[in-house]
């Protein structure tokens, strides 16, 4: 482990993996370097660059200085990039879930990006499921701020995510769920950055305007509609954006079928 100090003295805690050309992966809910899907898939792209993985604010070995704002975890990420550019040149951002929606606003805010790939940004832009309720990042943060953990991550995982409630019932005896709780206060973070598109609308005509970085935004064939339909409307708004479709996968998309297509963009 090393870290990175961002612009407001908060240390962010990241590993490196590989030479190459350098990614950056940044992961979505939930998750961190001890407990993400990306670790995988930081594997398999190590042969071809230099990987970064990084803790995002307030989880795993990142410190979480108050208070939160998105342009303070953009910040963190920039100060990442800054370092990887010394090290493996112009940086290439892949970001997954609400990682993905934290990936994309930074390239929006200027941080320097050569490549930028994006899979099941999770935002809402037609009827094909509900919209998230109007109060949905007020009560994350009441849930949040009443230390009430498991509530919070129930209350994400029914009405952000749109599980069933039998599934959400299952996971409390999982072994993961003292994890998912550990972290449970950094859902408003990601709230942040995907509430905003999660109405049932089409995405505003502004969204994004400064992104003109190649990119390649990616759904899974197996994916519910309503993300594959974000995922390639997406694309079209974005004006040097592809879409692509992993056959047979799902939001938790497997590295074996992800790294190849990565690589390729990449190069």
């Amino acid at each position: 482990m090393s870290t990175v100090r961002s612009a407001d003295g908060t240390t962010i805690a990241y590993t490196r993996a590989g030479q190459g050309p350098a990614v950056i992966l940044v992961d979505g809910a939930l998750s961190f370097r001890a407990q993400s899907i990306n670790t995988g898939l930081a594997t398999a792209l190590a042969g071809d660059f230099t990987v970064y993985t990084y803790d995002r604010r307030g989880r795993g070995e990142s410190g979480d200085t108050p208070p939160y704002t998105t342009e303070r975890e953009i910040e963190d990420l920039a100060a990442l990039a800054e370092l990887a550019a010394g090290t493996g040149g112009p940086v290439r951002l892949y970001g997954t879930s609400s990682g993905a929606a934290l990936a994309l606003a930074a390239a929006d805010a200027g941080v320097p990006v050569e490549k930028l790939a994006l899979y099941e940004p999770p935002f809402i832009v037609d009827g094909t499921r509900p919209a998230i309720p109007a109060g949905y990042e007020r009560t994350l943060n009441e849930l949040v701020a009443a230390g009430r953990r498991a509530d919070a991550v129930r209350y994400f995982m029914r009405t952000g995510v749109g599980l069933p409630g039998m599934v959400v019932t299952m996971m409390r005896f999982m072994p993961a769920w003292s994890t998912l709780k550990s972290v449970a206060h950094t859902l408003p973070h990601d709230a942040a950055f995907v509430a905003p598109y999660e109405k049932g609308e089409p995405y505003p005509e502004s969204s994004w305007a400064a992104v003109k970085t190649p990119t390649l935004v990616m759904d899974g064939g197996k994916s519910k509609p309503w993300i594959r339909n974000a995922a390639r409307s997406l694309a079209d708004l974005l004006p040097s954006a592809e879409h692509r479709t992993l056959d047979g996968q799902t939001h938790i998309v497997k590295p074996a079928a992800l790294a190849p297509v990565l690589t390729e963009f990449f190069r």
